[in-house]
């Protein structure tokens, strides 16, 4: 039996891509696109599990620790929340899929408070690959997550970005550093 693969694919939207995206990491974003969209449709294709752990807000929500650190992003029912360019396509074409699965987040792990691990333990998935943005905020409290929870871990650095140049390259230098990841 081959091992389970995941991938996750983080927060590659609208509003942290685009350039009128309310929290965007614009251009370095934007040129991963099509890095992102082609990991994307291989893991469907080979019927490996594809996850689209989406940022979801409420309007003015007090409560949320964000609030204070960011202006209002991925705010429900806004346009915010598609996934940026090609990517929509692509979901759009293999929603119904099995191995596809779109799961909003409310905190910047993908794991934080959803039932991600209960999906990724169902299906014996043992290896966890990441793309998406930010590269220093929920790629990095995403892979941090999956190390403790003892998934083998894999980032693809060509399709991982982020508004902060230096706290890019901090975390993937954390990554295979201190968490052991495969750069790829």
């Amino acid at each position: 039996m081959s091992v389970q693969k995941a991938l996750i694919n983080i927060d590659y939207t609208y509003d942290f891509v685009a350039d009128e995206g309310r929290l965007t990491c614009g251009k370095p974003g934007q040129v991963i696109e099509k890095n992102i969209v082609n990991l994307t449709r291989t893991f469907i294709e080979r019927n490996d599990y594809v996850v689209f752990a989406v940022d979801c807000h409420e309007e003015q929500d007090s409560y949320h620790p964000e609030t204070i650190l960011f202006p209002p992003h991925n705010i429900v029912d806004t346009q915010g929340r598609n996934l940026y360019g090609s990517l929509q396509k692509l979901y759009e074409q293999h929603k119904n899929r099995k191995n596809v699965y779109y799961m909003d987040k409310t905190r910047y792990s993908a794991f934080a408070g959803t039932n991600l691990e209960l999906k990724l333990r169902e299906r014996s998935i043992k290896e966890v690959y990441l793309c998406g943005v930010c590269t220093d905020i929920c790629v990095l409290h995403t892979a941090i997550d999956a190390y403790n929870k003892g998934f083998k871990l894999f980032i693809y650095q060509d399709a991982v970005a982020s508004f902060n140049p230096k706290g890019h390259e901090w975390a993937l230098d954390h990554f295979r550093h201190s968490l052991g990841a495969e750069l790829l």
